[in-house]
């Protein structure tokens, strides 16, 4: 035990002390909060400025009501939101007025038009030209604002009471509240949930990466100038496995310390919402489960590979296992209790990502969290077992890669 906490000190120390790990242990939250707050931001600092649009309402029924509307919607300093402009003109030809509309886009007098065929016929067709795509938050105000616009004016032309219309005119939102066993309920934001679950993911992704690469190339570097053998005369090679998982288990905890007192500290700069950190307890729990199983396998690579390109290779495989989750994400919210999400919680890969989702959205009950729990331990511990037996035959194997039938016999072995 003495030699083995040696190695892990020494292993540690080593590590700690790089300038890859210093950086990635900054570098990795601030990537993940400049992806998912950047957006938000850039957002709020467009409607800062009020733009410009163009309407061509060839039927000319619509066009006073959508602007009176559109331009009662405000910025935060109460500027008005958009200016609309008439473009439409009874002299001049559709084909003309769109080229003249499309040259004030393409010069960027106007950010976009919108163009409105048919109008006051059940064939009424509406196109909104601008350089791209155009924003979704403009273009669901427009759409809104516009069947608001139609409806009225034909209910007013079927002789409808004007009270009775404003009545039915007015938008109600719905918001969605999360209820648990216990009687507990809370906001079920969907950005909110998809920001604190994902966000634990992403991490998770990013250290088991971080670390476990490093361990292959520790090894890799340790195996090419034959380090190895010195170590292996000193130790034995379980001492010397235990050492390293353990090293890495602590470069981990390490990781896991300071980005949660980041997350804190942020979260008291309302940078990121308190609603993070509901349930971060069990999420935790998963999330250390899923690291050590990870690098329990990177344990086991990292011992038969013998080149670099073989590491990048093989590490592209857990890579993409990694990932996989994230495809999912959007679904595990929606509706955390399908099939396909149950199935993906007991499937030790994807089982740590997919629970973390889980706990964020629905109350899990007990049966299954343990269930859920001791596959995880088991599948850590056989795959600790594997890996130990490759490391012992493994870190003495230089040359050629070996083959599948090479590996089920290491792990055969006694």
């Amino acid at each position: 035990m003495k030699k083995t906490l040696i190695i892990a000190k020494w292993e540690y120390i080593e590590k700690i002390r790089t300038k890859t790990f210093i950086i990635s242990m900054f570098v990795t939250p601030a990537i993940l909060l400049l992806f998912t707050l950047a957006p938000t931001w850039f957002n709020r600092h467009e409607e800062e400025s009020t733009k410009a649009y163009g309407i061509i309402d060839t039927s000319g029924i619509y066009f006073n009501q959508l602007r009176n509307n559109l331009e009662k919607i405000k910025l935060n300093d109460e500027q008005p939101k958009y200016i609309i402009i008439n473009l439409f003109d009874k002299k001049v030809k559709l084909n003309e007025l769109k080229k003249s509309a499309d040259l004030d886009v393409i010069k960027n007098r106007l950010q976009g038009y919108l163009l409105i065929l048919n109008g006051g016929t059940d064939k009424i067709k509406i196109n909104f030209r601008s350089k791209g795509s155009g924003s979704f938050d403009d273009l669901g105000k427009f759409e809104e604002v516009f069947n608001r616009v139609k409806n009225k004016i034909q209910l007013e032309n079927a002789g409808v009471d004007t009270s009775i219309i404003s009545s039915i005119s007015k938008y109600v939102d719905i918001s969605p509240i999360k209820i648990e066993e216990n009687g507990k309920e809370s906001k079920a934001d969907f950005l909110t949930l998809f920001f604190s679950s994902f966000i634990f993911i992403m991490l998770l992704m990013m250290m088991v990466l971080s670390t476990g690469g490093m361990l292959v190339r520790s090894l890799l570097e340790e195996k090419s100038n034959r380090l190895i053998e010195i170590l292996v005369s000193s130790c034995s090679k379980k001492e010397l496995l235990a050492g390293k998982v353990i090293a890495l288990s602590g470069l981990g905890f390490t990781q896991i310390l300071i980005w949660f007192i980041l997350g804190l500290v942020t979260a008291r700069t309302a940078l990121v919402p308190m609603e993070v950190f509901d349930n971060v307890l069990p999420m935790l729990g998963f999330f250390i489960l899923g690291y050590v199983f990870y690098v329990s396998i990177f344990v086991g690579i990292g011992s038969i590979v013998s080149t670099d390109q073989e590491a990048q290779q093989m590490t592209s495989y857990i890579s993409i296992i990694l990932i996989l989750p994230t495809i999912f994400a959007v679904s595990a919210i929606q509706n955390p209790g399908s099939t396909l999400i149950k199935v993906l919680s007991y499937i030790p890969f994807t089982s740590a990502s997919i629970m973390m989702l889980r706990l964020k959205i629905e109350t899990i009950p007990p049966g299954e969290l343990l269930t859920i729990v001791l596959i995880m331990l088991v599948s850590i511990y056989l795959t600790i077992t594997f890996s130990s037996k490759l490391f012992k035959i493994g870190i003495l194997s230089y040359g050629k890669r070996p083959s599948v039938k090479e590996l089920i016999r290491w792990i055969r072995e006694k």
